[in-house]
């Protein structure tokens, strides 16, 4: 990739992982690269993830393969910076989608490889909230890592980047265990009130949005790039629900106090920390007009196209 010219596009991509949101990338890079001449999609996963005997693994390496997307093996943990410089440093482009189970060191390991590497343009795992407007120092310590990361690659010129803020991936508010939405005893209990809003995205749009950022003209570099599938407060996600499922939901507040006390009393639990800063509602919500899926027309789901394909039209198949 020619960096001085505008309009060059990334050729040779790599992806960091296959699980909930690098399938989805892959899917979609895969699927616009067919239309682009020269460009060629290869992922790097662990060697036990490829021979692995699990249906779910050989069905996303079978499906991989069938997109025509070259497997790296490689470790993301166990191995070096340099070895992993001297992987990165065969693409063009790289794109972080292994998520934070590869732990809270592993952000500044991997953008000090990309750096080492000189590759042309790299997308950190930063899919998520905006960690400049939370900032240091959160109920969420990995958030000031993510943000050691923003600073690195700011303080340089000679890699490119994007950074893609997604919101929270949308079937996270629904898990029970964040314990948001109590599908059970048909509640909604609002981190921070209400009123205090959160921005949503499913992985797939998330997936076709980055390929549509990755091939963009003239090149997205050096900045954030905000989605949005849906801008809601947890009184609408309350109303949604209602609506949808055709009874009340009983709604209740969890006040940013009470769940700094719940965090104090168990401050290595990673759900309360996660509670806690979206309680204090910063950085963690923008509106929808703003981003670049509207700028762009790009259609995407929203939270009640969701809670119709999960759990309603789930329920009656």
């Amino acid at each position: 990739m020619n960096q001085a010219d505008p309009d060059a596009m990334s050729q040779h991509i790599l992806v960091l992982g296959a699980g909930e949101l690098g399938l989805p990338v892959l899917r979609s890079l895969a699927q616009c690269a067919k239309k682009i001449d020269g460009v060629k999609i290869s992922v790097l996963l662990r060697e036990s993830a490829v021979v692995s005997s699990s249906p779910g693994k050989q069905q996303a390496i079978a499906e991989i393969r069938a997109l025509g997307i070259e497997i790296v093996i490689g470790d993301l943990v166990k191995s070096s910076i340099d070895e992993l410089a001297a992987v990165f440093g065969q693409y063009d482009t790289v794109i972080w989608c292994a998520g934070y189970a590869a732990g809270i060191d592993t952000p500044m390991k991997l953008a000090r490889a990309a750096l080492q590497a000189r590759i042309p343009r790299y997308f950190p795992w930063q899919f998520g909230v905006d960690f400049d407007v939370i900032g240091r120092g959160s109920p969420q310590d990995i958030f000031d890592a993510q943000l050691d990361v923003r600073e690195l690659l700011r303080g340089q010129h000679q890699t490119e980047w994007v950074i893609i803020s997604t919101g929270m991936f949308m079937s996270y508010l629904f898990e029970p265990e964040f314990g948001v939405v109590d599908l059970k005893e048909n509640a909604v209990h609002a981190l921070g009130s209400l009123d205090t809003a959160v921005t949503l995205t499913t992985p797939d749009d998330i997936g076709a949005l980055t390929a549509e950022i990755v091939f963009a003209q003239p090149r997205i570099s050096n900045q954030i790039v905000y989605l949005a599938g849906d801008t809601v407060t947890y009184g609408e996600v309350a109303d949604k629900l209602q609506a949808a499922l055709g009874h009340p939901f009983r709604r209740s507040e969890w006040s940013e106090e009470y769940l700094l006390g719940e965090l104090a009393r168990d401050p290595h639990n990673m759900m309360r920390k996660y509670r806690a800063v979206f309680a204090q509602g910063r950085g963690v919500a923008w509106d929808k007009s703003g981003t670049f899926n509207s700028h762009r027309a790009l259609p995407v789901m929203d939270v009640a196209s969701w809670i119709n394909a999960n759990l309603i039209s789930a329920r009656s198949e």
